[in-house]
């Protein structure tokens, strides 16, 4: 029987990148509520969590691997089994007296799967489609890798808040992770079937003169010759300087009661203030940045993104300035910093994209997205230590301060004016 080349985006897109959204939130935010419900101080749930971002930061090492043994495809559906396991891991490691340690080397096998399979997924999608639909997919890419983050911190953190009475706090999270596993193993067994097999999805290993290693060497030395390549690393360590402190302390702010500076919120509110109203506004940004960049290209929007993104982060000193009480007030600051975010980063993921187009488009995305998240690890780890030193009001003004650098690299980028806009049939 023969193996379909294509499928419709619509059947394969969304569910690979609500695919890619699910470990990745697990590890990364639904893990800063969980210890932070256990009772792991904002130093240790911010530096640990954020040391959790190096698989991502490294995974350029090993991404050349995905060009050349084997095909995306299949990279995507056995990181996808491995994660599974992984899950149910945790599930089991997170309910255990001393819980800290094999927890966090359970999600360390989480990362390092889930960076592994982005490498993979991100390939197969620009092998799957044609540029035009890579730009028309880019918001919807990231409505689905956000419904990921709904689904993940808001309904499965609601879930956990729900069980916390009636289990304990342990157990609570360990069914809670038994849900995730389920989920995810459900979405590998889909993908076993309907990925489609692109005829560019082979490896890149051709003639028996080019060795592994050459291959290796050769996509990474292809990359950082580019020419403004320095500019290019700046611009991707440093566009979400300020959002990598902030992303890492939303959850301990929200938790923390008024006499710690915080909001004291429950865990089934933070469940809906963070990680459902806010993850909804994140998709409805990343949803309009797609759409405006297909029509006008990304060079006209990069600026009016940059701006977006970074000013609405003044919602959080609002908050911690005044501590509302008002469940209304919390929840819309929150989703309008979260709206200014997604339709930012839209404009992060095309530039990827943009750098990223010629031989080695899989790997070399794989670097582009190892430095972003170098650029998420480093100050998020020393975010939550800042914060318990100056407290929340200081720390989201240094927030605001931590923004003056994504404006500096947006000045010095370059990029096509065509790149990005929907082409017209003629």
């Amino acid at each position: 029987m023969r193996k379909p080349n294509s499928r419709n985006p619509w059947a394969w897109v969304p569910s690979l990148y609500f695919a890619e959204g699910i470990p990745y939130y697990a590890v990364m935010t639904v893990s800063v509520i969980m210890f932070k419900r256990l009772g792991i101080s904002n130093t240790n749930v911010a530096f640990y969590t954020s040391l959790l971002y190096l698989p991502w930061a490294i995974k350029p090492l090993w991404s050349p691997l995905i060009d050349i043994f084997f095909t995306k495809r299949r990279w995507v559906v056995t990181m996808q089994l491995l994660i599974s396991f992984a899950l149910v891991g945790v599930a089991f490691a997170v309910s255990t007296s001393n819980f800290l340690l094999p927890t966090l080397l359970v999600f360390g096998i989480i990362a390092f799967g889930s960076a592994t399979h982005d490498i993979a997924a991100d390939g197969l999608y620009m092998l799957g489609l044609d540029q035009s639909k890579q730009a028309a997919f880019a918001g919807i890419r990231n409505m689905v890798y956000r419904i990921a983050k709904i689904v993940a911190q808001g309904a499965l953190v609601v879930l956990a808040g729900t069980l916390e009475p009636h289990l304990g706090i342990p157990h609570a999270w360990s069914v809670t992770f038994f849900v995730i596993a389920v989920i995810f193993i459900s979405i590998c067994l889909y993908h076993r079937f309907i990925l489609p097999y692109p005829a560019e999805d082979r490896s890149t290993l051709k003639a028996q003169s080019k060795g592994v290693a050459s291959e290796f060497l050769r996509s990474f030395i292809l990359f950082f010759k580019r020419k403004d390549i320095w500019i290019i690393i700046l611009f991707l360590f440093f566009y979400r300087f300020a959002e990598a402190q902030l992303e890492k302390l939303i959850q301990p702010f929200l938790v923390d009661g008024y006499e710690k500076g915080g909001l004291g919120l429950a865990t089934n509110d933070i469940g809906i203030v963070y990680g459902t109203v806010g993850a909804i506004a994140l998709i409805a940004g990343g949803l309009l940045g797609g759409l405006v960049i297909s029509k006008k290209g990304l060079r006209k929007w990069l600026w009016p993104m940059v701006i977006i993104m970074h000013t609405p982060d003044l919602m959080f000193i609002y908050l911690s300035q005044f501590q509302p009480t008002s469940f209304l007030i919390i929840t819309t600051a929150v989703a309008f910093e979260q709206f200014g975010y997604g339709f930012g980063f839209t404009a992060y993921a095309m530039y990827m994209i943009y750098i990223s187009q010629g031989e080695y488009k899989t790997s070399h995305f794989a670097i582009c997205t190892g430095i972003m998240a170098l650029g998420m690890m480093l100050p998020g780890m020393i975010s939550g230590k800042i914060q318990e030193l100056v407290g929340y009001q200081h720390f989201f003004l240094w927030v605001m301060i931590s923004t003056i650098p994504g404006f500096i690299v947006a000045a010095l980028v370059k990029i096509d004016p065509e790149f990005g806009k929907k082409k017209t049939e003629v």
